[in-house]
């Protein structure tokens, strides 16, 4: 697969998240800045969370929702978390003739 396929998977994957009452996200703040938890899976976000509202939507839409300066940290109590990074989603179609694709 191709760099640019595989960012199109990963725009197009599905995160859950908490949904407050209020439309928005529940933003958590870090000693790395504020981040929003989301999950992989409804499952992980039970864990996380409880019993709770959810919300789902593909990463590309997370990623133009959040507030400006807030990040996505996916999965934080999984083996595997990560800080979810908007700029490397972000490409071109010069970019894409650069890294050999269409």
């Amino acid at each position: 697969m191709s760099r640019s396929e595989r960012l199109a998977a990963l725009r197009s994957a599905r995160l859950y998240f908490q949904r407050p009452d209020e439309p928005g996200f529940f933003v958590c703040e870090t000693e790395e800045g504020p981040v929003v938890p989301v999950f992989t899976s409804w499952e992980a976000l039970g864990l996380f969370a409880g019993p709770c509202a959810w919300a789902s939507t593909t990463v590309e839409d997370l990623v133009e929702l959040l507030p400006e300066g807030v990040r996505a940290l996916v999965d934080p109590l999984g083996p595997r978390a990560f800080v979810l990074n908007a700029e490397a989603l972000e490409t071109t179609d010069t970019q894409g003739e650069r890294d050999g694709g269409a």
